[in-house]
């Protein structure tokens, strides 16, 4: 099976960059900071506060959201080190963050942007984090913010004209229960990869924060507005191929590395993982509710997270029409999207057993 291209959001600062295009999800962190505080604060023990502290992003992409997170981040243990010692955290403690994505993501944009009068040390941490991407206990809290929906491939004969598997709606939204099957065991096998990886390098105590949107239990994605913006993406790509403009084999052969998976899901998959306690399974309401329902918007949004992996498969020419045709089909979808089952923006606390 062919290597799934890696999912990299749209890089620089240009009108249509993820830099440009991620306020949806940075009004999640700020919606959660209070709880992420309050939990910082309850959880994470005071011995692990010392002169030098580590914090991780996994999946940083190339900003800002990463730096509004690790921020929060850093705010809240201060804050807990003043209360209960009495100390100038200023004076005692000493912040590491390492920032981590694939490869290929845009660093340099990440550092060029690095905000000004910040109080910590900051290093590159490139690989994928479905692997071992640092030292074992060597990072106090780790955070993954809207990266905890991805799968490292694709599922075997997903993409397959000849399998039964052969999901021809590309993006898992109005899949059959095999299809669906097919994809939450990808989904739950990394998932214990990478949460193994987490908890080698964590300090036993240490916590991960995991902000990011799931189903509602009983709930199909096709049912949700993001569901929805899927569909608008695969129906795009129908077009084109019926216009000639791509092959429909190319078409036929797509398909995504997500996989959103319902509440009831995540909980058994973190349990069963063994590694971590669920200290907190929070439920944020978003200040600007499931999605902007702007169909300009929401294709900009789609094309800075899209983007890149669209165009690895199709190649750059297509890049631009597809995304004109999502606009329209959004539009024409929008009493589809007003009416839309509400999924769960989340914020998910885990500590490292001892």
């Amino acid at each position: 099976m062919a290597t799934t291209p890696k999912w990299i959001m749209v890089g620089g600062e240009g009108p249509e960059s993820y830099n440009q295009n991620s306020s949806y999800q940075r009004a999640l962190l700020e919606a959660a900071k209070e709880k992420m505080s309050k939990a910082i604060s309850a959880k994470l023990s005071l011995d692990l506060i010392s002169d030098r502290f580590s914090v991780a992003d996994f999946g940083c992409a190339s900003g800002p959201n990463t730096f509004v997170a690790v921020q929060n981040i850093i705010d809240a243990v201060e804050d807990k080190y003043r209360k209960e010692t009495g100390q100038n955290p200023v004076e005692d403690i000493e912040f590491q963050v390492l920032f981590n994505d694939f490869t290929t993501n845009d660093f340099n944009t990440l550092f060029q942007s690095l905000p000004a009068g910040r109080r910590y040390y900051s290093s590159g941490v490139p690989g994928s984090f479905f692997q071992r991407v640092l030292p074992k206990e060597s990072f106090h809290i780790g955070v993954i913010n809207y990266a905890f929906h991805f799968t490292s491939k694709i599922p075997k004969g997903i993409t397959d004209r000849d399998s039964p598997l052969w999901n021809r709606d590309k993006h898992c939204t109005g899949f059959n229960e095999a299809v669906k099957k097919a994809y939450l065991d990808q989904y739950s096998a990394d998932t214990k990869i990478l949460l193994d990886a987490r908890a080698d390098e964590l300090v036993p105590g240490g916590l991960m924060l995991l902000f990011g949107s799931c189903l509602r239990d009983g709930v199909k994605m096709s049912e949700t507005s993001k569901g929805i913006v899927l569909d608008a993406v695969g129906a795009s790509l129908n077009d084109l191929a019926q216009q000639g403009v791509i092959e429909q084999d190319k078409v036929d052969s797509f398909s995504t590395p997500l996989y959103f998976a319902e509440e009831g899901e995540l909980k058994q998959i973190i349990e069963e993982n063994g590694r971590f306690t669920i200290e907190a399974f929070e439920d944020i309401i978003h200040a600007k509710g499931e999605f902007t329902l702007d169909p300009k918007v929401l294709a900009v949004s789609c094309r800075a997270s899209f983007g890149t992996f669209l165009s690895q498969h199709f190649g750059e020419q297509v890049f631009t029409k597809v995304f004109d045709l999502i606009e329209a089909k959004l539009s024409q979808d929008l009493p589809r999207l007003l009416n839309a089952k509400p999924g769960m923006q989340y914020l998910i606390v885990l500590r490292k057993k001892n």
